[in-house]
């Protein structure tokens, strides 16, 4: 037997699967320079325009699904 302590761990922290998602599908962020640690301002005001533009074109996406919606009641 090998006389080697077994690693422990905090419950929550995961496994392989975990440290292989988190390294390879959500890492940190990347693109934007600062991003992870707090970020600069220029970095925030992009973050909220992305979002507003996402739920701008969201809105329109259901305006178009109600007015289709209206316009086969009416038919």
């Amino acid at each position: 037997m090998s006389e080697d302590p077994k690693e422990t761990r905090a419950p929550g922290e995961g496994g392989r699967f975990w440290r292989f998602a988190y390294k390879y599908l959500a890492g940190p962020a990347e693109g934007v320079p600062n991003a992870v640690y707090g970020g600069s301002a220029e970095a925030r005001e992009g973050w909220k325009r992305d979002l507003e533009n996402r739920k701008r074109y969201s809105r329109e996406q259901r305006e178009q699904r109600q007015a289709a919606r209206e316009a086969r009641r009416r038919d």
